[in-house]
């Protein structure tokens, strides 16, 4: 039996207003060489320049995740011929990262699990090479060139393609939520380059590694690792020796082939950056970057479960978007009936946002999300009536009190509800085979006549009543 061991290599483009070393614009969707300058395009004498909200970023994320944060950071030149990069190195840094150690948590395959962070370092990204619009070169836009980078190096804690993706998945919805990154996959900002060995279960040495580069799908990371690691396991099977190489995915073929052999640090030819002075932070510039942090996704979901009682199903969803934990937190401690307020954000008030590309925070505020609530807590109105008619008419406008507007469509129940004894009689005229087939034992019917009967009331009849009255009336129907 033979175990995987994998450890990533995270690289999360972050959302400054401009880019890690100069002052052009950051902005994937801008025209081809658009965002590019001197420095960009590295002529002589052109020096670069520190980005203040970099370093915050990368302080924030670095806190979030327990991290020790480096007070004195230098930088570094990596010597490496990048094609888009004109300068023909990359601003990095080596051995003095801005954070090391730390810790991810995640949920994966039911469990909360934990992988360890070595460093979290800053850097510049490289431009994009284009080779499919042209039949004789490759194209280059610059645009990308210099965008300010995060990279993150975990520990080979991982052991299964499985547990990446699910990974992955919560360190995008992290960044998101402290505001550093779009994490968009498709765009590139948000990538990974996945280290896979395999080792004989219970030996405690790690195997030799290989690189599979740029993973910009969950899915194609953990078919990738997949791949890989019964790919290495046949090699040493058969006796073959696996060697250091840096891979390319290839999810047509959904297999990995090799792109060169793996660089050692050497190769980089690493050297201090002589036009960028040390950055020194100071611990209360650190404490003061500290109070942006905001509980994770992880977290939130955890108080979802146990303070709120919601389903596993539930608290996942709400912790998609930090917006919707915002407003469920803010309006369930005012109101404490989570299970409604649950219901209207999941079922009805969030698809509406995303049908209408908006924000829950532009729908309604808390005072109209608990009135809401509160109106089908009252059981003035049949819930199915408040969802089906007031809520469309209250989402247009969520200034308006929700019971004024079932007053208005002539929702509310009447305490007189002796007029159900009309519609049950009307209603049992138009299906005499129903009934005689629910006397006949076929008790599910219920709910047919049930759904008949709420629709002819008009959402005026009390459901327990009119339940009550439709059983005795089907009973006793002859």
């Amino acid at each position: 039996m033979y175990e995987t061991v994998i450890g990533l290599e995270i690289h999360i483009q972050l959302n400054t207003k401009t880019k890690a070393f100069c002052s052009d614009i950051n902005d994937f969707d801008s025209e081809p060489n658009t965002n590019i300058s001197m420095i960009t395009l590295a002529h002589p004498g052109a020096l670069p320049k520190m980005n203040q909200a970099h370093i915050e970023k990368a302080v924030l994320l670095g806190l979030a995740f327990e991290s020790d944060i480096n007070h004195y950071n230098f930088f570094d030149r990596k010597n490496y011929f990048y094609p888009d990069l004109p300068k023909g190195y990359q601003i990095t840094q080596d051995k003095e990262p801005f954070c090391r150690k730390g810790k991810i948590k995640f949920m994966s395959e039911g469990e909360v699990k934990e992988v360890r962070i070595h460093h979290i370092h800053m850097e510049e990204d490289a431009g994009k090479s284009i080779h499919d619009q042209n039949d004789h070169n490759s194209l280059v836009d610059f645009n990308r060139a210099g965008v300010p980078l995060l990279e993150i190096v975990t520990e080979p804690d991982f052991r299964s393609g499985q547990e990446v993706s699910d990974f992955m998945a919560e360190l995008q919805k992290a960044v998101k939520y402290l505001d550093i990154s779009d994490a968009n996959m498709e765009e590139g900002s948000f990538r990974c380059d996945c280290n896979v060995s395999v080792r004989k279960s219970g030996v405690n040495t790690l195997g030799e590694r290989c690189e599979i580069k740029n993973m910009n799908s969950r899915r194609f990371a953990k078919n990738a690792i997949e791949y890989e690691a019964d790919r290495q396991i046949k090699e040493i099977e058969s006796g073959k020796i696996i060697h250091k190489t840096t891979l390319l995915y290839d999810p047509g073929k959904n297999e990995t082939r090799p792109l060169r052999k793996k660089e050692s640090e050497n190769d980089y030819r690493y050297f201090p950056d002589p036009d960028l002075p040390p950055v020194i932070l100071t611990e209360d510039q650190i404490q003061n970057i500290g109070q942006q942090l905001t509980p994770l996704p992880l977290a939130r979901y955890e108080t979802l479960r146990s303070e709120f009682s919601l389903s596993h199903a539930d608290a996942e969803f709400l912790t998609e978007d930090k917006t919707w934990t915002d407003v469920f937190f803010s309006c369930a401690r005012k109101m404490n009936h989570p299970k409604e307020l649950g219901e209207l954000l999941i079922g009805k008030v969030i698809p509406y946002c995303k049908a209408n590309n908006t924000t829950i925070n532009d729908v309604a505020d808390d005072s109209g999300y608990i009135a809401f609530v509160k109106l089908i807590l009252s059981e003035k109105v049949a819930k199915s009536s408040v969802y089906q008619h007031v809520f469309p008419a209250w989402i247009k406008d969520t200034t308006r009190n929700p019971e004024e507007i079932a007053i208005e469509l002539h929702l509310i129940k009447s305490d007189d509800q002796s007029f159900l004894d009309q519609i049950i009689d009307q209603v049992m005229i138009a299906y005499p085979d129903k009934c005689k087939e629910y006397r006949n034992g076929k008790k599910g019917l219920i709910g047919f006549f049930m759904g008949h009967l709420m629709q002819n009331s008009k959402g005026k009849a009390d459901p327990k009543i009119l339940q009550s009255k439709l059983e005795v009336a089907l009973d006793n129907k002859k």
